[in-house]
């Protein structure tokens, strides 16, 4: 006989928010994903009931509280099973990026000691299994798609994804509240997730997320409306594409669906993100900068190669989308009675059918967040009526810190301090320093990088270089590390120099070196398919990446681009010369990480030929890109 159930702890989880939903709206769409061509509904019930089969299974596993569970995966509705059952008993969720190579792979299940581990396809199975002998804590591989897997491999770790199910739905049978049982053990200081760190500059540290950190991001972000105005709710539709071992998509895919309701669509691939966007047509969407940079330089390419008479049309109102985008910035993103009658007239010629094209014609708010962006990629996207809201926060604050609120946006800053966040900005180091209910428990097994960024009453240090801008928003100039002290002793905050080079359709990377140099310098990189459709319309011939780069009609091309990011900066802030990447930057290759952030160090490694051919001998009166 089944012991009787525990008293329940009252104390709000994501997942008795998700049975909340199958309680009162079990018929009601929760997420779609596509299977062959074709978008299939899964309702809230459909949800919690997998959710039930997912856990127990865990419980029949042997995974107990603390425990940790890892997901290397796309998005898709198993990543979110997984996640919401593994919270149920008590464990941590734990995601791995699906480009994570086999080193990086077994680094990540190794320092998270990982007992369990749900592996998508037959490439990371094989990843897993590469590494998998050296790690003494991985139990069991549970693979989501058996092509390539079932019959292919005789390992007993290897479990496939129907046949756990079956197994969760035989404990449920035997002893049903069992999971209830662990979920009424439920508490605030249970850590639910382990997020790791980019890894920009050594290797990744898991981020602790408790259920208060996640509860309280939920009651800022959604409840209480920090991001959107009105709130996300059932009448919301949302596609899920970035990886959601990040905090930015969990909050997205997970935090916001589960708080407010709204329908999350799983990308096929990221590959397919802008055709599923035209698809989907997302009212709420989040990007991160190279998404709106590749949406931004994707129109350039499309009506580059257009009739001249939709070129035509496409200038007039570029020029109108321009100034519509100049006067809400000037007035906190809100129309004036001009720019409005403006926009109607546009919307009929070409806004409607270009915010179609790019799948955002119903998009009532949209986000940029987890890096830099160049303000005027975002005002080209408000010009043409998508409202834009650069935010910020990080894992180790769950991604709470500051947003630009509808009618109160200010470009080129990430605005305002959230409800229930303190933030201050050191006056001496100019650090943004942050404390609330969402700061992270801690780094996993690491408690000197813990005591390093968050200090005894609470604050965390996050890294970040800002100023306030008119007393209420915050803008970031750049990471601590980041910053450049030249030869002469200017600090130079590379970034905005970088944000505004990338800005340009024609250039996908730029790096801004100079650190104890005389000069500013960068190295670029271009994006292929801009550059390549422009060489074409020219009858320039190129064959590789590298041949196109070193085309002198390119290099004068990234030229006028440098000299434009030049005029609007002082002379001792502009890039002197610049060298062209050989090379479209890859995190296989160690030059990027997962979250596709540059990293520098392994730059002036890796490229230091291209850096010594710059400041071989040159000076600063005489040199010249």
């Amino acid at each position: 006989m089944a012991a009787p159930l525990e008293p329940a702890v009252r104390i709000a989880t994501i997942v008795a928010r998700l049975r909340s939903w199958a309680d009162e709206a079990p018929d009601q769409v929760a997420m779609r994903e596509k299977d062959l061509g074709i978008w299939r509904d899964i309702t809230w019930a459909d949800y919690w009931d997998t959710v039930q089969d997912v856990g127990h299974a865990l419980l029949a596993l042997g995974v107990e509280p603390g425990d940790r569970v890892a997901v290397g995966s796309e998005n898709r509705p198993e990543w979110l099973y997984t996640d919401l059952a593994t919270v149920a008993v008590g464990a941590m969720t734990m995601g791995l990026y699906p480009t994570n190579p086999a080193p990086e792979v077994a680094y990540l299940l190794g320092d998270s000691g990982a007992k369990i581990l749900v592996a998508e396809d037959q490439e990371q199975v094989d990843k897993a299994l590469e590494v998998a002998d050296g790690l003494g804590d991985l139990e069991r591989i549970v693979y989501v798609e058996p092509r390539g897997v079932r019959g292919r491999y005789h390992d007993d770790r290897l479990l496939y994804w129907d046949d756990f199910v079956a197994l969760g739905k035989r404990h449920r049978t035997a002893d049903p509240d069992a999971l209830e049982r662990r979920m009424a053990r439920a508490s605030g200081d249970d850590v639910m997730t382990l997020i790791y760190t980019s890894g920009t500059t050594g290797p990744p540290k898991g981020a602790m997320l408790s259920v208060t950190n996640v509860e309280f991001a939920i009651r800022t972000l959604v409840d209480g409306g920090g991001f959107t105005d009105p709130p996300p709710s059932t009448d919301d539709v949302t596609l899920s594409y970035l990886p959601l071992c990040h905090v930015a998509e969990r909050i997205f895919t997970t935090w916001f669906h589960l708080a407010g309701g709204p329908v999350v669509h799983f990308a096929e691939s990221i590959d397919t993100v802008q055709q599923n966007l035209r698809e989907v047509q997302p009212t709420i969407f989040f990007g991160v900068p190279r998404i709106w940079e590749k949406v931004h330089a994707g129109v350039h390419i499309r009506m580059a190669s257009a009739s001249a008479l939709k070129r035509a049309n496409y200038a007039l109102w570029m020029a109108a989308a321009a100034r519509i985008g100049r006067t809400m910035v000037a007035h906190g993103g809100n129309h004036t009675a001009a720019t409005r009658v403006l926009y109607a007239v546009g919307y009929v010629f070409l806004f409607r059918a270009l915010r179609d094209r790019i799948g955002l014609r119903e998009c009532r708010f949209a986000a940029s967040g987890a890096a830099p962006i160049a303000p005027e990629v975002l005002e080209w996207f408000m010009g043409i009526g998508v409202p834009m809201h650069e935010v910020y926060g990080m894992t180790e604050n769950t991604a709470v810190a500051t947003g630009n609120r509808a009618g109160r946006v200010k470009l080129g800053t990430v605005g305002e301090p959230q409800d229930g966040v303190e933030l201050r900005i050191d006056e001496q180091t100019g650090e943004i320093q942050t404390r609330h209910a969402g700061v992270f428990v801690g780094y996993w097994r690491n408690p000197e990088a813990t005591a390093e960024a968050k200090d005894a009453d609470g604050w965390l240090h996050t890294g970040d270089v800002g100023v306030w801008v008119d007393g209420t928003h915050v803008k970031i100039t750049d990471r601590l590390k980041d910053i450049i002290i030249t030869a002469g002793g200017k600090n130079i905050a590379p970034s905005e120099l970088e944000n505004s080079l990338k800005a340009s359709p024609f250039v996908k990377e730029a790096v801004v070196i100079g650190d104890r140099r005389p000069f500013l310098a960068a190295l670029i990189g271009i994006e292929l398919d801009t550059v390549g459709e422009w060489a074409q319309r020219r009858r320039i011939a190129y064959t590789t990446y590298r041949d196109l780069a070193e085309k002198d009609e390119v290099r004068t091309l990234v030229q006028g681009v440098v000299d434009a990011t030049n005029a609007r900066f002082a002379r001792t802030e502009q890039i002197k010369q610049f060298r062209m990447l050989p090379k479209e930057l890859d995190h296989d290759d160690g030059e990027l990480t997962a979250t596709q952030k540059v990293k520098r160090s392994a730059m002036a490694h890796l490229f230091g030929d291209l850096i010594e051919d710059i400041y071989g001998g040159a000076t600063q009166e005489s040199a010249r890109g």
